[in-house]
């Protein structure tokens, strides 16, 4: 009786140790399902992170290039005023950065829509100091004898829709000492052909001036010396759709016979002779993609 007791506690045993394996299996199993269960959730959270930092290859490259900005939501006012260190000195329709070193304005900005070229206001040449500016302008007198012109950075032209705003382009903040040749050939035809272009295109925000940076200026006037500029530059912004364009000139003070149109050169590179900030209100995208363009198409320059 004792032998068959110890032999069925044996075969008992050894059903229970069977069993532990078969369940030690089976939980083996199910862990190893748990651990890849495990790695495939955090390879598939890898690559959802990777996409959304635009590692993937889907949906993140679609939205980065959905970039641009319609014109509609851009916010126009006053968006031909440049940033730069100058305080802003505004008229009735243009304003200006003046700069007290060199006796001028170192930027003039305004918008100058096509019907506005059609006015009756006839031009007074009465040159006087600009009342706005505190620090006090040139003078008439100062550039007498010079042999250099009271060239208009606004043309006077560009107000003939307004008797004050025609008066105001006289202003001694909105000349600058232009060699005669310079002023009455390239410069005007610059200014004549920008005129013809506005009525084509409707509108145009307009920011032309001197360049002041680099090197030394000759010095003209008696009480107030006032620096002669070796460049000047013109830039066009033109919004009216479907054609959203932009055009830079920078022109050396002297007369010229080239055409137009081999003075075009990149907003960026009128930015960076002179520090100055041009249409910064623009989206980004727009910005960069106009500000960096030389090309004539959709203007006609001569």
């Amino acid at each position: 009786m004792a032998k068959r007791k110890r032999s069925g506690f044996s075969y008992l045993f050894i059903l229970l140790m069977a069993l532990g394996v078969v369940a030690y299996v089976f939980n083996l199993g199910g862990f190893k399902d748990m651990v890849d269960a495990a790695r495939n959730k955090e390879k598939g959270y890898t690559e959802e992170v990777n996409n959304n930092n635009g590692t993937g290859n889907n949906n993140s490259q679609s939205d980065d290039s959905n970039t641009t900005t319609s014109v509609k939501d851009i916010k126009t006012e006053s968006l031909e005023i440049p940033a730069s260190s100058y305080k802003v000195t505004r008229h009735a329709h243009f304003a200006l950065g003046y700069d007290e070193r060199h006796e001028q304005a170192a930027w003039v900005a305004y918008k100058l829509e096509a019907r506005e070229t059609r006015g009756r206001a006839e031009r007074e040449d009465r040159f006087i100091p600009d009342p706005s500016v505190t620090t006090r302008t040139a003078r008439h007198s100062d550039y007498s004898g010079s042999g250099y012109d009271r060239g208009h950075l606004a043309p006077a032209a560009d107000f003939k829709f307004s008797k004050k705003a025609m008066a105001e382009s006289f202003y001694m903040s909105n000349m600058s000492p232009q060699k005669p040749r310079f002023n009455r050939g390239i410069w005007k035809s610059l200014e004549e052909q920008v005129r013809e272009n506005v009525r084509k295109d409707k509108a145009y925000y307009i920011v032309t001036g001197p360049v002041l940076k680099g090197g030394r200026f000759r010095k003209i006037g008696r009480k107030t010396k006032v620096s002669v500029p070796k460049y000047y530059y013109k830039i066009l912004l033109d919004l009216e759709e479907p054609e959203i364009k932009a055009i830079a000139f920078l022109m050396k003070n002297e007369g010229s016979d080239k055409p137009l149109s081999s003075f075009v050169v990149s907003i960026d590179k009128v930015e960076e002779i002179t520090g100055i900030d041009f249409f910064p209100n623009l989206p980004d995208d727009l910005e960069k993609k106009l500000e960096a363009s030389t090309s004539l198409k959709g203007w006609k320059f001569d």
